[in-house]
């Protein structure tokens, strides 16, 4: 574990410790909450791009809220790194973020610093916005700031489905635009995703996922293909998650 690892896992800590001396009249009024997720897939999908081949990555996040605030620490293990059976921490991402909303219209803002095993550190501001109507349509664009003209733009649309009281199967998509700054700009990816949350205790829910990602044209083929573990641009993968929030 390097230095910038243990400085996010220090500070996200101090937060935490921070939080639980807040007087008890202020946590009355405005509480904070926090959510600690542990996902095991298998694969992991990023963008389109395959970060794993065939082995079962497991994904652990803790997210802090306030007042539309937060700050998430978020990692990924892959238990068989290039079928070499050696576990491999891949990747240590912070984010801090800020959502509102004003009437029907949602909006947000974050900054994201990703640590990757065997790549350079890298860092994106995000901007969002959504709207609360049917479909709930989403658009949100990243911008790498060491190097502002490449960028990512999503636009997504979502629907909750309900099959009984209290549960309901959650169904999403999304596309993707890629501008790396240089060569390539494409539509890139789509992304299809199911999943259902169940409540096991009064704060841990568990959620089955399923998702299928791939390739929008040609170029975008052979991009994906170029920059997946497993030299292929689609996938198909799934797991499950749980959470205890409180």
């Amino acid at each position: 574990m390097n230095t910038i690892t243990k400085k996010l896992i220090l500070t996200s800590a101090i937060l935490m410790s921070t939080m639980t001396v807040i007087p008890a009249m202020a946590l009355a009024e405005d509480k904070p909450t926090a959510d600690f997720t542990t996902g095991i897939y298998s694969d992991y999908v990023w963008r389109g791009y395959a970060l794993s081949d065939d082995s079962v990555v497991i994904q652990p996040s803790m997210t802090v809220s306030y007042k539309g605030f937060a700050a998430n620490l978020w990692g990924s293990l892959d238990t068989d790194y290039l079928n070499t059976d050696e576990k491999n921490w891949l990747e240590t991402d912070m984010t801090l973020s800020y959502e509102g909303s004003a009437g029907k219209i949602g909006y947000g803002a974050g900054w994201i610093y990703y640590e990757v095993d065997g790549a350079d550190d890298t860092q994106e501001g995000y901007v969002s916005v959504s709207v609360d109507t049917i479909l709930a349509p989403s658009l949100t664009v990243y911008v790498n700031l060491e190097d502002t003209s490449a960028y990512y733009s999503t636009l997504g649309i979502s629907h909750s489905l309900p099959l009984a009281e209290g549960m309901a199967l959650d169904l999403g998509a999304q596309v993707g635009y890629l501008d790396n700054g240089a060569s390539y700009n494409e539509f890139h990816d789509a992304l299809l995703s199911a999943s259902m949350s169940f409540a096991v205790a009064e704060y841990i829910s568990v959620t089955p996922e399923l998702y299928y990602s791939f390739a929008l044209t040609s170029d975008s083929e052979t991009n994906i293909k170029a920059g997946s573990a497993d030299n292929d641009d689609n996938h198909f993968y799934g797991g499950i998650s749980a959470s205890l929030a409180f």
